[in-house]
C-alpha cells in the first residue's frame, strides 16, 4: 500500500499512451498497487487510488492496522507529519553518493527526538545504500 500527500500524487496517473513501451510492466505494477491519498482540499483522485478526508491521523491509523504489507509513506512535509503522529514503526532510506544542495530537508521539525536501531543494509551496485531502521520514540526533551 502506498500513501501520498496530494502534491506526491499529483500527475503520476500513468495514462497508458504516455508511457513508453520499455516503462509499460513498471506502469502496469505501480497502477495494482493501492494507493490512499491523504487531503482536506481534493473531491476525487484517479490512479487506483482512494482519497482519504477528514481527520487524516485516524485514517493513517486505520489504514496501518488493516493486513496487506508495509503501508509505504511519500512527501516529505506529509512524512514529517505522520512520524510526529507516532506512527512509523521503520524506515527504509537509500543513501545516493551525491548531495542536492537544496529542497526540503527530511523530518524538519519532528516533535520529539527518535532513536533509530539498523536492521538491515543493502549496498548497491550504484554505490547507493539502502538501509532499513526501527523507530522507537521517546518523550521530547526539555532544557532546564
Amino acid at each position: 500500500m502506498s500513501l501520498v500527500a496530494p502534491t506526491g500524487h499529483a500527475g503520476r496517473s500513468p495514462a497508458s499512451e504516455a508511457v513508453p513501451d520499455w516503462m509499460q510492466p513498471f506502469a502496469r505494477t505501480i497502477h495494482e498497487i493501492p494507493k490512499y491519498v491523504a487531503s482536506a482540499t481534493l473531491e476525487s483522485v484517479d490512479w487506483n487510488a482512494e482519497l482519504l478526508g477528514g481527520d487524516v491521523r485516524e485514517a493513517v491509523r486505520e489504514l496501518k492496522g488493516r493486513p496487506g504489507g508495509p503501508l509505504r509513506l511519500g512527501g516529505a512535509a506529509f512524512a514529517t507529519d505522520v512520524v510526529g503522529w507516532g506512527l512509523v514503526d521503520e524506515y527504509e532510506f537509500t543513501v545516493y553518493p551525491w548531495v542536492a544542495g537544496h529542497g526540503p530537508y527530511l523530518l524538519a521539525g519532528l516533535p520529539r527526538p527518535l532513536d533509530l536501531t539498523p536492521v538491515a543494509r543493502h549496498d548497491l551496485a550504484s554505490g547507493a545504500v539502502a538501509v532499513a531502521v526501527a523507530t522507537t520514540y521517546r518523550a521530547c526533551h526539555t532544557s532546564a
